[in-house]
């Protein structure tokens, strides 16, 4: 299960990353191990509970613990089964919706929808709707500002470099209070908000000053002196509504007016044109791949950030029916709380790994390539976003999908760009996918525990 859960869903956390030409795939890769690792091994154990307890009443086990070992291993099976093939064929699905599918599954087959606690069910359902449009506008909103305060700039070189420290600040500071506040739980090592706060200040601001002489050493592709005039954006930006509303006019217009309406447009569309054309040519061509080139490293930030976010969260998919198997075995009851191994956390950790060294790739192309074009501008408001999002979830010991969160995230800087820069065939492929998750995943399932069960009684 850990194997497929790096296979799959880590692939969606590094694929706006190599998407965009920030990483190659083999420092995501390596960059993906380290940080997925470290949220699992750190943080990992504060969403198994829900995972494990929170969807079957294990009252109805009393008496018959064998029955929950054989339908825990077969519901990770059945998962790990199902994220298997999707891997294969390059399908982001949800590896939450795979492992809560199967967990249904087993529930129902074995005492019926009683058992189940559809309150939490219903919690962990409607969180798979909040997280894609919660990341969704958090990146719409972080591509907007980066647009407005970089890209509309007269200097958008100089509003980069302007702006970076504080970017820097904000995402080390946010992935440290993550690492240190209540997030050292399985090391001892727990702060308290004042002191973790101030911890992440200082890893922040000291992010921030080093970041300052490494932009200003990042030069512009050509020498001001032989750019060239520029245009403001906020020129072209404005002709393109002059335009628009001139056409609404002329629909409305008759008889003299619509045919002077018609002569205004023709020549505000041609100089919307020319506008469009000269700052392609003059401008974007310069200091907006300058501009690119300071987010390749913002990006590889926030992709620590989504490694670290995912390894937290859904490393409990697979370490959380695994825990109530151990406990289980061991105490010979079912009990409602039980300690998370460490060996437990490791092992869920490196499975994920793994799987993303080996079949990982596969679905990194599906979404780095296939919804929307990502420039890494585009893929640290999609992955800063995303991680926000998985890490208040994390906190909150709510499982979300992560590949709910990261195509939302991927669909809000799409959307910021327009309708038509989105893959719809794709989008709806991806939705599919989802849909089928769930009752795949309770299917295999039943399978799996009729057959485990025959095996060992």
């Amino acid at each position: 299960m850990a194997w497929n859960i790096g296979a799959n869903d880590v692939a969606n956390a590094m694929g706006t990353s190599v998407g965009s030409g920030a990483l190659t795939l083999k420092w995501a890769i390596v960059v993906a191990a380290l940080m997925e690792f470290a949220g699992a091994f750190l943080v990992g154990s504060h969403v198994t509970n829900t995972v494990r307890k929170g969807i079957i009443d294990p009252v109805v086990f009393t008496g018959d613990p064998n029955s929950y070992i054989y339908g825990m291993i077969a519901a990770l099976l059945a998962a790990g089964a199902w994220l298997n093939i999707a891997s294969y064929r390059g399908w982001p699905v949800s590896t939450t919706h795979a492992i809560v599918g199967s967990v249904l599954g087993f529930g129902l087959v074995f005492s019926g929808a009683s058992s189940i606690h559809w309150n939490t069910v219903s919690q962990i359902a409607a969180s798979w709707v909040v997280s894609p449009l919660l990341s969704g506008a958090i990146s719409f909103s972080i591509f907007c500002l980066l647009r407005r305060m970089i890209f509309y700039s007269k200097t958008p070189v100089k509003s980069a470099k302007r702006i970076t420290p504080f970017l820097v600040f904000l995402v080390l500071g946010v992935l440290t209070l993550v690492m240190v506040f209540k997030g050292l739980k399985n090391l001892h090592m727990d702060l308290s908000l004042s002191n973790a706060l101030i911890l992440a200040g200082l890893v922040g601001l000291l992010g921030a000053l080093i970041s300052i002489p490494l932009v200003n050493r990042i030069k512009s592709s050509i020498p001001e002196e032989k750019q060239g005039p520029l245009v403001d954006p906020l020129v072209e930006k404005s002709m393109q509504k002059v335009v628009m509303h001139l056409r609404r006019i002329k629909e409305s217009a008759t008889g003299e007016l619509s045919d002077e309406v018609t002569k205004i447009l023709d020549r505000s569309e041609k100089i919307s044109n020319q506008l469009e054309k000269y700052t392609h040519i003059k401008h974007v061509s310069t200091d907006y791949l300058t501009v690119e080139k300071i987010f390749v490293y913002l990006q590889i930030l926030s992709a620590c950030f989504v490694a670290f976010a995912h390894g937290a969260n859904d490393v409990a998919n697979a370490i959380g029916p695994l825990s109530g198997v151990l406990s289980a075995i061991n105490s010979g009851v079912i009990e409602m709380e039980a300690q998370v191994p460490l060996f437990v956390l490791l092992l869920g950790g490196a499975g994920i790994v793994v799987g993303l060294a080996t079949w990982g790739w596969r679905v990194i192309e599906t979404i780095g390539k296939c919804i929307t074009e990502l420039t890494p501008t585009r893929g640290f408001a999609a992955e800063f976003g995303a991680a926000i999002t998985i890490v208040l979830a994390s906190k909150l010991a709510l499982p979300v999908s992560t590949t709910h969160t990261l195509v939302g995230a991927v669909l809000g800087v799409g959307l910021a760009r327009g309708l038509n820069s989105l893959n719809l065939s794709t989008i709806r492929d991806i939705v599919i996918s989802w849909v089928i998750t769930i009752p795949a995943g309770a299917a295999i399932t039943v399978v799996f525990y009729f057959i485990i069960r025959f095996a060992f009684s």
